[in-house]
Formats: C-alpha cells, sequence, structure tokens
C-alpha cells in the first residue's frame, strides 16, 4: 500500500509539472482581493503553532472527524482518538449530532471534547447541507450556534463557511479572532470542480475576510479536475497565499489530492478512522505513512 500510493504521488505530480511551471503567468480577475507576488521570491506564508502542532511547516498535519450522533458516542470517539500519534487535529462536526442545534449542550460536549483530548487541537465545524453536510440551517441559526461556542465553547479551531451572508462571516472572524480562535474559512463544491482561475479567485476572497486557513473541496470527475486542483493550489501557495491552504479533491479519483499537500503547498489535509465524514479520506495511519515517505523522498 505505502508503494503504490507514493509512485502514485510521484507521477501525478510529474505529470503536471509542466502546468505548475507555467502557474507565475496565470492570472485572476481580482487582484485586489490580497497582495500580488512580483518576480520569483517565494511567499513567507505564515506558520503557527496551535497546542504545539505546527500548521504550515513541514509534513502537511492530519485531521481526523468525529461524526458520532451522541454526546457519548462522541466522547467515546475522541478517547480512541486521543491515543493516536499518527493524528495532529480533531474535527468536531456538530452537524452529525442528534441536538446539533442546542447550542448549550454542544457547547458542554465541547468543553468534554477538549478535556478529553488534552493537547490534540478541537476543529469546531457545523457543515451545511448546502455544502455537503448533514442538516440546513438559517443563517441566523448558523450565526447564534457558532458565537456560542466562541464564547462558552472550548476549542482552538472554527470552521466558518464563505458563501454565508458576508457581514455574518465578517463578524465571526471578528469574534473568533478577539477569542484567540483560529479560524478557517471554507467553500465546498460537491457536484464538479471549478476552473483554476475561480478555485484560485475563491481562496483569495477567503483570504481577504480575515481567515487563517483557507480550505477548498472540490468533486473532481476524472483525474484531470484533480491535478488542476493540486495546479491550482500550487498557484494559489506561489504567488497570493499568505496564510495556510487546506484543499482537496474528494472521492476515489481525488486521493492524490489529499497525499500531495507538501509539493503543493496544501499544509494539512483529512483522514480517517474507522467512519469518515467525506468520500475518498484514507485511514490516518496509512496517510501518516505515505506523507512521511514523501516528505524523506523529497529531501526534507
Amino acid at each position: 500500500m505505502q508503494r503504490r500510493y507514493f509512485i502514485l504521488a510521484s507521477t501525478a505530480f510529474l505529470a503536471s509539472a509542466p502546468l505548475m511551471q507555467d502557474a507565475w503567468a496565470a492570472t485572476t480577475d481580482d487582484l485586489s482581493l490580497s497582495s500580488t507576488r512580483t518576480g520569483n521570491k517565494p511567499p513567507q506564508v505564515k506558520s503557527f503553532e496551535v497546542k504545539g502542532v505546527s500548521i504550515g511547516k513541514g509534513v502537511p498535519k492530519i485531521i481526523v472527524p468525529i461524526t458520532a450522533k451522541t454526546p457519548n458516542e462522541a466522547l467515546e470517539k475522541a478517547k480512541s482518538l486521543a491515543q493516536l500519534k499518527e493524528v495532529d487535529m480533531i474535527e468536531f462536526r456538530i452537524d452529525h449530532q442528534q441536538g446539533a442545534l442546542d447550542k448549550s449542550a454542544m457547547t458542554d460536549l465541547t468543553c468534554q471534547l477538549t478535556d478529553t483530548l488534552e493537547d490534540k487541537p478541537l476543529l469546531a465545524t457545523f457543515r451545511t447541507k448546502a455544502e455537503g453536510g448533514e442538516k440546513a440551517i438559517s443563517n441566523r441559526d448558523y450565526a447564534a450556534l457558532n458565537r456560542a461556542l466562541l464564547d462558552e465553547g472550548a476549542i482552538d479551531l472554527i470552521d466558518i463557511e464563505m458563501m454565508r451572508d458576508e457581514a455574518l462571516v465578517r463578524d465571526l472572524v471578528q469574534k473568533a479572532h478577539d477569542k484567540n480562535v483560529i479560524v478557517i474559512i471554507s467553500n465546498h463544491n460537491l457536484h464538479d470542480t471549478p476552473p483554476s482561475a475561480e478555485l484560485i479567485r475563491r481562496l483569495r476572497r477567503q483570504q481577504a475576510l480575515g481567515a487563517d486557513i483557507l480550505k477548498m473541496a472540490v468533486m473532481p470527475k476524472d483525474n484531470s479536475d484533480t491535478l488542476r486542483l493540486m495546479n491550482a493550489t500550487w498557484e494559489m501557495y506561489s504567488r497570493y497565499a499568505e496564510r495556510p491552504l487546506l484543499t482537496m479533491a474528494m472521492s476515489e479519483e481525488g486521493v492524490l489530492s489529499r497525499l500531495s499537500g507538501e509539493l503543493t503547498g496544501s499544509a494539512l489535509t483529512y483522514g480517517k478512522s474507522g467512519v469518515g465524514s467525506a468520500s475518498g479520506q484514507l485511514e490516518a495511519k496509512d496517510l501518516h505513512t505515505v506523507l512521511n515517505i514523501i516528505h524523506s523522498a523529497n529531501g526534507a
């Protein structure tokens, strides 16, 4: 398995190299979204640490989701994940909980999860139905839940969807920063893979909105879509990024994108332990092994 994934990663990256060589020539329509780099000087992408986990340097860090239906199931899952050295960060997928809209219950649960996980960072995410989650939610309820998590919960990072109302997004970003919580602004394209220029435009928009981590997930129809996502990630990283990136192509066709972050500039990736939260996720132990093989082969 290790050899197979490594060969896949190396082969696909080499195949995409000619595209990446042209990355500096590409442009986007709205260059005012974030600063544009000139010349050949590499960008200074900001990195930071969360509970000792370095984001933006070295091997991409592995996030594993908790998709449990009840608080007790979530806590049991957290106990097992806390023991896995291959897992760097835990995502609590609130939308999977039966009581997901109960603000008090969810904030209390984040406190219990943080105690259980000890030194592993906790990312709180309510993924909406429109972006692949379990439940639909109004802007008002989405804002209220996330404000409660920031005011009364115990979280290290929070996911905010960029396609919500802009004023709502900016308000939540500001509140999170006031609470010293890291913000992931995310976007999920569930049906296809947009053109490279659009992918880059969205990532730059997230940066302009104040994200600490820029997240883009797409659905590939074939291998060329996966390579396009990887190429767009590299262009964003090379030309515009001032924050760490988290990009992936979903499904089996997109597995390569989850392995190649150190080559394309994606600082984090999603794995699973048992049940995952999206198609194409690999077991965290296998993912950890492959990422470290690539890291070693890359001369790091």
